[in-house]
């Protein structure tokens, strides 16, 4: 019994990671080990590099002999050719070593395939040349979108200034959609910065869901959250004018043609200058997440 709990304790565990579009992403089959545990530490690259060179010298003769002017032969010792002892072989070894070493750095400590996936083909961005985008596809309900959110927060302010960051609410139901015309509302705005971790604990923290007890009825989640944002000093007409604009239309269905664009089905997923897509269970924890969100974009950033 108590084996018992303790799998369903840690199915539950590994389940925590993403919100899905129409069941929880938790029951997607776990990704690969992280790279850290599978790939060989530089250390052991060196040993491998170096018993080679030593296998190499085994085979190679201990002994020439040389034919003399008179016709006679003299027997020479041949000196080892180890790594330890032939320069050659030591220089080669050393600098495949420092090669391994050095790829074990940066964005190589992450392994395609498990750690992200590359998209092929690439998909174009919307950015100047010289910039890097970053897309966090989110839903404000989502308690994973939450709880990382802080992180993303924190990462914006010290984030390089080639990279270009900006989020995309997902729209799967009518429930999603008035969340994001909100989202897009207080965008267009400028008021995301005053009231975008204000809509996350109205939601997670106060219990008040932003959207009607009937998803599909639209006109009474926007009276909702026109209370919400009218509770927090923005104008009711100035809100409404906004929510029903041409640029929230437009931004809705770029956002909806990113989401079919990249297959999105669970958030949150960051899509790094449109080829690679990563989320917290590929990249085994938030930390982890947002490290190789930085560093898959400061490589393409060389490029």
């Amino acid at each position: 019994m108590r084996l018992r709990q303790l799998v369903l304790c840690a199915g539950l565990a590994l389940a925590l990671t993403a919100c899905g579009k129409r069941e929880s992403a938790d029951d997607r089959s776990p990704s690969a080990a992280p790279a850290s545990a599978s790939a060989p530490t530089a250390a052991a690259q060196q040993a491998i590099v170096q018993q080679k060179a030593a296998e190499q010298a085994a085979d190679l003769p201990s002994k020439i002999t040389r034919m003399n002017e008179d016709g006679s032969e003299t027997v020479e010792d041949v000196p080892s050719d180890s790594g330890a002892h032939n320069p050659l072989l030591a220089a080669v070894a050393s600098t495949i070593a420092t090669a391994s070493a050095a790829s074990t750095n940066g964005p190589t400590l992450w392994q395609e395939g498990v750690n992200y996936t590359r998209l092929v083909p690439a998909q174009p961005t919307q950015v100047p040349t010289g910039q890097v985008e970053v897309l966090e596809f989110f839903w404000y309900a989502c308690p994973h979108c939450y709880a990382i959110d802080p992180m993303v927060e924190s990462w914006k302010k010290t984030k390089p200034s080639y990279i270009s960051f900006s989020r995309v609410h997902v729209m799967w139901n009518e429930g999603h959609r008035s969340l994001a015309r909100m989202y897009y509302a207080l965008d267009t705005m400028g008021k995301l910065d005053q009231l975008h971790g204000e809509v996350f604990k109205e939601i997670h923290v106060n219990g008040n869901p932003l959207i009607a007890a009937d998803p599909n009825n639209a006109a009474e989640s926007e009276r909702i959250q026109t209370a919400f944002v009218t509770k927090h000093g923005i104008s009711e007409s100035d809100f409404k004018k906004a929510y029903h604009s041409f640029a929230v239309e437009t931004a809705l269905q770029r956002a909806d043609e990113l989401v079919q664009r990249y297959r999105v089905e669970g958030v949150p997923t960051f899509v790094i200058n449109g080829k690679y897509v990563a989320d917290v269970r590929s990249a085994d924890g938030q930390e982890r997440l947002m490290s190789l969100v930085g560093d898959l974009a400061a490589q393409e950033h060389k490029h």
